[in-house]
């Protein structure tokens, strides 16, 4: 089992920047592939981008590529999330999640069995 803790989030103006992390505890942190998902309320939660356990593929939704970037440190037991030029739209709670095995590296959220507590990113306009 695995704990999840996001940090990072905050207020920022449109076009500004954040970089979110998400430290994991519990078992060996390359046991799983990672991903980031967001949600604003009263909306589905919504797919942002993935990571193998290895850190090899990554995998993102098509209109966020070149603004969402997600990388990890295994060392570190942690993933990242790197948002560029961040819209008010981009505002929700930004959760990460993980799912145990090396198979593959999933991007729906039902298959994430972990998940950590959330993170707000708000942006003003």
């Amino acid at each position: 089992q695995v704990q999840l803790v996001e940090s990072g989030g905050g207020l920022v103006q449109a076009g500004g920047s954040l970089r979110l992390s998400c430290a994991a505890s519990g078992r060996t942190f390359g046991y799983y592939a990672m991903g980031w998902f967001r949600q604003v309320q009263g909306k589905e939660r919504e797919f942002v981008a993935a990571i193998s356990w290895s850190g090899d593929r990554t995998y993102s939704v098509n209109f966020m590529k070149g603004r969402f970037t997600i990388s990890r440190d295994n060392a570190k037991n942690t993933v990242y999330l790197q948002v560029n030029n961040l819209r008010p739209e981009d505002t929700a709670v930004y959760y990460c999640a993980a799912h145990e095995g090396r198979e593959g590296t999933p991007v729906s959220a039902k298959e994430f069995e972990y998940w950590g507590q959330g993170t707000q990113v708000t942006v003003s306009s």
